[in-house]
């Protein structure tokens, strides 16, 4: 089948190189209820806990939201001043009027997370965009002091995260915490339009979903004397160690992963995978270079998801969906709304028979449309569970790769597997949950032998 994807969607890390006019006005509010908040035209401040190119994108199109009352950036928090500093610099450019971020708000250390939630107030918001190790800490933190939260993908590194982050939606419903997680395809109004379809049997029964990407080599080299450093693995590791971000596989195919279950309307019962490395790889991280996983459904009916760093090979970012009736595309290249029906199996721009009204924004900017509307309006909105179970998927697949075994969702759902189990009280002194070899080679999951779950 043709490698039909699409483009029209914009990378929400490359945030800073769109245009976009810039709406104005600060309010002040004083101490009030979540409910008298919401209900009132007053400014929500956000909190940036992690001022990488996610979080400062997520900050750009919380500040991009339209005829919602003003909305700016009040306080910020991160491991390293210059990543904060940068940060701060390219959003004060782009939104001069919505960047209120004095020294006094601008945090540095492994607590400054508690100190730029503190500073806010209910129905403000915390933005948890760290990487993915220390992200139910921040979350529970957050939830905890009945601050609204907004969280990147991947949730955990490991399946004590997510379960430590659905104790902590507990909280957040009895709280009335919003939470918006950031698999923001769900949002996508084209997409939602294929979904009625498929729930309205336009496509009759769903067997098999094909979920890829495949893109380019991106090695780790010899980190040397940094190799076994905590404060620079937190750096260097960021896709290549596991205990870090979860890995290349899971921070990128999570979406597609998350994409497969919105279509089943349900979560996989089991997984079967297999991975391997390119001959003679120089890379000295722990990712493999080619995943394709098996997904189970309690119906007997299969998603097949691939993800592959390889160069000079056939590349795909796409979503296919095979019905008993038609097939169709549910998304495209760099997440973007490519949506169509086809009038049987072959998929091809000549074939399409359905295309939905093209999306206005991208996936970011509705999902974050939605959520100031849910907190202006008081209406519940929490993503927590349907998210994590997302990304414990996503972690039943890595698992069965680099495993060698079948994983169930039983297993998934009763796992405490960490790889840091001291990470409420990490320091730059702390010791690295991993270590390098000699050369330089940190730990390749190695099936039979190696156990995440």
């Amino acid at each position: 089948m043709s490698n039909f994807t699409g483009r029209g969607s914009v990378n929400r890390r490359e945030f800073l190189k769109r245009g976009g006019s810039v709406a104005t006005g600060v309010a002040v509010l004083g101490s009030i209820s979540p409910r008298a908040f919401a209900r009132e035209d007053n400014t929500i401040r956000l909190s940036l806990i992690g001022c990488g190119g996610r979080g400062s994108g997520a900050v750009g199109d919380a500040l991009n939201v339209r005829g919602q009352g003003p909305v700016k950036l009040y306080a910020m928090a991160d491991l390293q001043e210059k990543r904060m500093e940068s940060s701060y610099k390219a959003l004060q450019k782009k939104f001069p009027d919505k960047v209120d971020v004095p020294p006094e708000r601008k945090f540095i250390g492994f607590k400054a997370f508690r100190k730029a939630i503190d500073i806010l107030r209910p129905g403000d918001v915390a933005l948890c965009t760290t990487r993915a190790y220390i992200r139910p800490v921040h979350v529970e933190y957050a939830i905890n002091k009945g601050i609204n939260v907004f969280m990147e993908k991947p949730f955990a590194s490991d399946p004590e995260g997510l379960h430590r982050m659905l104790r902590a939606d507990q909280v957040a419903k009895e709280k009335g915490v919003k939470v918006s997680a950031g698999l923001q395809c769900r949002h996508s109004p084209a997409r939602q339009a294929l979904i009625d379809k498929i729930r309205n049997g336009e496509m009759g029964e769903i067997p098999l979903i094909r979920a890829n990407r495949y893109g380019g080599t991106r090695w780790l080299t010899d980190q040397g004397e940094k190799s076994n450093n905590f404060m620079e693995q937190l750096q260097f590791g960021k896709i290549h160690l596991l205990w870090v971000g979860s890995g290349h596989m899971v921070d990128n195919l999570i979406h597609q992963i998350d994409e497969c279950c919105w279509i089943k309307d349900s979560w996989p019962v089991s997984c079967h995978g297999m991975g391997g490395r390119i001959p003679q790889s120089t890379d000295r991280g722990q990712n493999l270079d080619a995943y394709t996983m098996e997904y189970t459904f309690a119906d007997g009916t299969k998603a097949f998801c691939g993800f592959r760093r390889m160069s000079r090979a056939f590349t795909e970012f796409a979503t296919y969906i095979h019905g008993t009736k038609c097939a169709a595309q549910f998304s495209g290249r760099t997440h973007a709304a490519t949506v169509h029906l086809f009038k049987d199996q072959r998929i091809s721009r000549e074939n399409i028979s359905w295309t939905p009204t093209k999306d206005q924004h991208s996936p970011w900017q509705y999902e974050w449309n939605s959520f100031i509307e849910s907190i202006r309006k008081d209406r519940p909105h929490n993503e927590i569970k349907r998210a994590v179970y997302s990304d414990l998927a996503s972690l039943m697949g890595r698992a069965a790769c680099h495993t060698g075994k079948i994983i169930t969702w039983e297993q998934i759902m009763k796992s405490q597997f960490q790889f840091c189990d001291y990470l409420d009280d990490l320091s730059p002194s702390s010791p690295p949950p991993v270590k390098a070899d000699a050369n330089g080679q940190f730990p390749i999951p190695i099936p039979g032998s190696w156990k995440e779950v």
